[in-house]
C-alpha cells in the first residue's frame, strides 16, 4: 500500500478520521478561495456589471458542478468498496468505467453548454447589459469542462483509496495559477470577464494534467488505456449517480425556495442574509469534509461488511463533528458581527445577520450529523434513500418551517425556522441510520461482480 493511502479496515479509527479528514477540510477552504478570488479580481478590475455577469454564469456552472458531485459521490461508493474488498481486478475495471463515462459526459456537456450557452442565460433573466460578458465566460468554461471533470474525479479516486494529502497539492496548484493567472488576463491582457474563464480553464487545466502525471508516475491508481465498459458496470454507476446528482438540485432548489422568503422582508434582511450565507459556506467546511471522510472510511469496511467498524466509525464521527462544530458555534455567538461586516456595513443589515447567525450557530453541531450519518448511508450504496433524506430535510422541513416561524416572529423567525429544521432534520437522519435497511444494500457479488 502507498504510504499516502490508509487501509480504513484496521487500525484506530479516531486518529484515522483527525488525519483523513484534515487535508480535506484544507482542500475544502482552498476551494472556496479559488471562487473567492474570482470575484475579488472581477469586482475590483471590471466593476459590479463584469461580477454579476459572472454570478449568473456561476449558478449555471454550479448545477454542472453539482452533477459531477453525484457522480463523484458514486465513485467514492463504488472504489472505496472495492478498495476494502482488496479487489484490485474490480477496482481497475470499474476505475476503467468511470473514466469513460465521465470523458463522454465532459465532452457532450462541454458541447451542449457551448452551444446553448445564451438561450440557458435567458432562461435565467440574464440582463441584456451583461448578456456578452456572461456568455463569453460560460462559454470558455463549457470548453473546459473535461479539466473540471478530470480535476475533480482524480481527488475522488485518491480519497476512495484512503489518500486525502496528495488532492490538497493538485488544488493548491490551481489555486494559485488562478490567483496569478486572473489579473494577467483580466487586465494584463485586457481580456475582460473572459480572462477570467482562461485563468480558470488554464488553471484546472494544468492541475488535472499534473494529477494524471503524478498519478500515473506514482502509481497511486491503477489507470489503464480506458476499454468499452461492460453493461452492469453502466448500469450501477449510473443507479449511483443520477440520484446523488439530484440530491444536489434538491439542495439548490431548497436554497433557492428559502431565498423566497428572505426577500420578503426588504433589500436589508437579504443583505444581511446573504453575508450570513457566505460565511455559513465557510464555517460548514468542517463538517462537509467529516461527511466526506467518513463516507470513504466506511465504504471500504462495508466493502468486507464489517458492521461493528463501520458503527464506530458513524459514533466516533458523529461525536468529532459535534464536539468541533460546537467549538465553531460558540466562536460565531461572539464575533458573528466581524465577519458580517467584512462583507457588508449597513447597519441595519448587520444587526440582522449577526443576530441569524448567533441564533443559528449552536445548531450546526446537529446539521454536522446530517452529513455523518447521510456520509454513511451513501456509503452503503443507497442514493436514493439519501435523496429521500434531502428532500425531506429542505422541503418536509426546512423551507416550510423557516416560512412558518418568519411569518409568526418576523425577520428573526427565519433564523429559528432553520435551526428548527437542522435539529428535527439530524433526529430524522439517525432514526433511518438506526432502523433503516441501507446496510442490506449489497453492491458486489462474492466474487466482484454486480
Amino acid at each position: 500500500m502507498k504510504k499516502t493511502q490508509h487501509d480504513f479496515t484496521e487500525g484506530g479509527i479516531l486518529r484515522q478520521l483527525i488525519i483523513f479528514s484534515g487535508p480535506i477540510m484544507l482542500t475544502n477552504l482552498l476551494q472556496t478561495s479559488y471562487q473567492f478570488a474570482d470575484s475579488l479580481w472581477v469586482g475590483n478590475l471590471l466593476g459590479g456589471s463584469a461580477l454579476g455577469a459572472v454570478a449568473v454564469s456561476s449558478t449555471i456552472i454550479f448545477t454542472v458542478l453539482s452533477f459531477v458531485i453525484g457522480l463523484n459521490n458514486a465513485a467514492l461508493t463504488i472504489l472505496s468498496q472495492q478498495k476494502g474488498r482488496s479487489d484490485e481486478a474490480g477496482l481497475k475495471s470499474y476505475l476503467n468505467a468511470f473514466v469513460v463515462i465521465l470523458t463522454i459526459l465532459s465532452v457532450t456537456l462541454g458541447a451542449l453548454g457551448f452551444i446553448f450557452a445564451e438561450q440557458f442565460l435567458q432562461l435565467l433573466g440574464t440582463p441584456e447589459s451583461m448578456m456578452a460578458a456572461a456568455k463569453s465566460y460560460l462559454q470558455i468554461n463549457f470548453l473546459g469542462m473535461l479539466f473540471l471533470f478530470g480535476y475533480n474525479f482524480i481527488s475522488t479516486v485518491l480519497r476512495s483509496l484512503g489518500d486525502s494529502k496528495t488532492p490538497l497539492r493538485f488544488v493548491m496548484i490551481a489555486v494559485a495559477l488562478n490567483i496569478v493567472l486572473d489579473p494577467l488576463f483580466i487586465s494584463g491582457l485586457d481580456l475582460g470577464v473572459a480572462g477570467a474563464a482562461y485563468a480558470t480553464v488554464i488553471s484546472q487545466g494544468l492541475a488535472f494534467l499534473y494529477g494524471i502525471i503524478y498519478v500515473l508516475y506514482r502509481k497511486l491508481a491503477p489507470f489503464s488505456v480506458p476499454t468499452i465498459p461492460t453493461q452492469q458496470e453502466v448500469v450501477l454507476i449510473l443507479n449511483l449517480g443520477i440520484p446523488s446528482g439530484l440530491q444536489m438540485a434538491v439542495i439548490s432548489a431548497g436554497v433557492a425556495a428559502i431565498m423566497s422568503v428572505v426577500t420578503g422582508f426588504g433589500d436589508d434582511v437579504v443583505a444581511g442574509f446573504s453575508a450570513a450565507q457566505r460565511l455559513d459556506s465557510l464555517l460548514m467546511l468542517p463538517a462537509h469534509a467529516l461527511g466526506t471522510a467518513v463516507s470513504s472510511m466506511a465504504g471500504q469496511n462495508i466493502g468486507v461488511r464489517d458492521w461493528d467498524r463501520v458503527k464506530k466509525i458513524a459514533k466516533y464521527g458523529v461525536l468529532y463533528n459535534f464536539s468541533v462544530m460546537l467549538i465553531v458555534g460558540i466562536f460565531v455567538v461572539f464575533f458573528a458581527e466581524y465577519g458580517v461586516r467584512l462583507f457588508i456595513q449597513e447597519d441595519t443589515a448587520v444587526e440582522f445577520g449577526t443576530k441569524y447567525l448567533q441564533i443559528i450557530a449552536l445548531c450546526y453541531p446537529f446539521l454536522g450529523i446530517n452529513f455523518i450519518l447521510n456520509g454513511i448511508v451513501r456509503a452503503s450504496g443507497a442514493m436514493y434513500q439519501v435523496l429521500v433524506l434531502n428532500l425531506i430535510s429542505f422541503w418536509v422541513l426546512r423551507y416550510p418551517l423557516t416560512a412558518l416561524f418568519s411569518s409568526m416572529f418576523g425577520d428573526i423567525g427565519i433564523a429559528i425556522g432553520m435551526g428548527a429544521s437542522f435539529l428535527v432534520s439530524s433526529l430524522v437522519a439517525y432514526l433511518y441510520y438506526r432502523l433503516g435497511k441501507w446496510h442490506k444494500k449489497k453492491l458486489f457479488g462474492s466474487s466482484g461482480g454486480t
